[in-house]
């Protein structure tokens, strides 16, 4: 399939700048995906949606203030680092650098007035550097003290309250960006599923440059996903795994929980485990395990909107944005929520 398949028009005022007060009080557009049929509810009316016959996994995955800002050793130009993932060696970390094309191997960027140190180990494949840093104390303090939020790009106004980009249920830090979808569930929504008895399972993928790639290929098929890391354990394994004997629906909260549920599933069966996923996920693919999703709005031609579009269909979730633009939804990160089922 062509990219120019996943591009519809966005007018530049719906994407959200910031979250609401209220994470729940978002709208949700949810989706038949059968009938292609269209409801526009909120937020809060998920429950209504869910059964005991439902099983809704989510990504407990936690942002680290993965932006730092520094200046180039000697010279004091201003550099941008965003960190991406760390690597197997100690105190590496794969990153994006801004501007990046003087910043080569041996180069020092100072952070903190030295607080922090990285040096440019290599270049990428993807152009960005894998750092090596010095510091005296415990790193995660000290990325905290000095780092920012990851947000992205199309987000231009200031953040005034970090944990708003954390969902509620954040545990494991290592993420780049933070799962979206998850951001409109309150422990209140939470405890209504619980009240119903339906089962929340947790998993974990930690978001990384999977999120900020643009697809540049017309070709789809030719696109490919940087690795991510997940893990999911033995007992949401097992849970899964009996849901789905029991023909429970299988409920994702992200194109993150579907990705790890998808790669861990490829047989049809949830194996756990711990790993790195480059699974791309676009029309012509067979869910194995995800039945129905939670998520947001996505960017054009991204390949967050093809994954939506192979559970859905890709007429069914063109049709669904368009309406979406004409209705003035919020769209993007801190934007509204859509239900697919």
């Amino acid at each position: 399939m062509k990219l120019s398949d996943f591009d519809y028009f966005l007018p530049e005022e719906l994407i959200a700048q910031h979250p609401l007060e209220q994470r729940d009080s978002s709208r949700m557009l949810v989706l038949d995906k059968k009938s292609g049929n269209i409801e526009h509810k909120s937020f809060s009316d998920l429950i209504d949606y869910l059964s005991p016959n439902d099983v809704v996994v989510i990504n407990n995955t936690k942002v680290i203030p993965a932006r730092l800002y520094g200046v180039k050793e000697n010279t004091g130009a201003k550099i941008e680092v965003v960190l991406l993932r760390q690597s197997e060696e100690v105190d590496c970390w794969e990153a994006l650098v801004k501007p990046g094309k003087k910043l080569k191997a041996g180069t020092n960027i100072i952070f903190g007035e030295g607080k922090l140190i990285g040096e440019v180990l290599k270049t990428t494949d993807i152009g960005g550097r894998i750092i090596k840093f010095k510091y005296q104390g415990i790193f995660n303090e000290i990325l905290n003290e000095l780092g920012q939020m990851p947000l992205p790009p199309y987000i231009t106004e200031r953040l005034e309250e970090q944990g708003r980009y954390q969902t509620v249920y954040a545990e494991h830090s290592g993420s780049a960006a933070a799962p979206t979808a998850g951001l409109h569930f309150t422990p209140e929504v939470l405890e209504k599923l619980k009240n119903k008895n339906i089962e929340v399972v947790e998993i974990l993928l930690h978001v990384g440059l999977g999120t900020f790639r643009p697809v540049k290929v017309e070709n789809i098929e030719e696109h490919n996903m940087h690795p991510e890391y997940f893990k999911v354990s033995e007992e949401a394994a097992d849970k899964l795994n009996r849901a789905m004997k029991q023909n429970k629906r299988i409920i994702a909260v992200g194109t993150t929980s579907t990705r790890t549920l998808e790669a861990v599933g490829k047989t049809g069966e949830v194996i756990p485990g711990e790993g790195w996923t480059d699974i791309f996920i676009y029309p012509g693919y067979s869910f194995k395990i995800v039945s129905g999703l939670v998520t947001n709005f996505h960017l054009p031609k991204s390949t967050l909107i093809m994954l939506v579009s192979t559970l859905a269909g890709r007429e069914n979730v063109l049709k669904a944005y368009h309406e979406a633009v004409e209705k003035k939804y919020r769209f993007f990160s801190f934007g509204d929520a859509m239900l697919i089922i």
